[in-house]
């Protein structure tokens, strides 16, 4: 069971977060409550797992990466988790996850990779590659840009 407070935070930070010095405390006035109280409130949800993550999303066209791939490796998976590490530290990473493989696709090792032309994107993978030493990979440029939404709760009682 959630507490109301719990609610309220649920219900504010499924939106965008305040561009501010102090965001908790806009979004805590916004709730009704003190900024001490919205982020004990957040660290309950944490501790209960009920949020799991916390994340932010680039508008990266706007930032003026107009070419974004995600590349597919075919990584051994005993080097998965070390593989994973050296993909996730380019700046130019956005996501890094693993997946099962399937029989008719191999790849196991996901990464996004953000750039301004297809040919800057191809130089970053081609680094990325000689680094981890994983040359069997397949580069699969986004085609358009879809709109990404979350599930939202708790919008009628706040």
């Amino acid at each position: 069971m959630l507490s109301d407070n719990e609610k309220k935070v649920v219900a504010l930070i499924q939106g965008d977060i305040p561009i501010e010095k102090n965001p908790y405390e806009i979004l805590a006035k916004q709730a009704g409550i003190s900024e001490d109280e919205f982020i004990e409130a957040l660290k309950s949800l944490d501790d209960k797992k009920i949020i799991r993550r916390f994340g932010a999303t680039l508008r990266h066209q706007k930032s003026g990466y107009s070419t974004n791939a995600m590349v597919a490796w075919n990584v051994p998976e005993d080097k998965i988790h070390e593989i994973g590490k050296i993909m996730a530290e380019f700046s130019f990473v956005s996501h890094c996850y693993r997946r099962d493989p399937k029989p008719e696709w191999p790849f196991n090792l996901y990464t996004m990779v953000h750039a301004k032309s297809k040919e800057g994107c191809i130089h970053k993978v081609n680094k990325m590659s000689k680094k981890s030493q994983i040359s069997d990979f397949d580069v699969l440029y986004s085609a358009k840009e879809l709109k990404k939404t979350s599930m939202k709760y708790f919008t009628k009682e706040f």
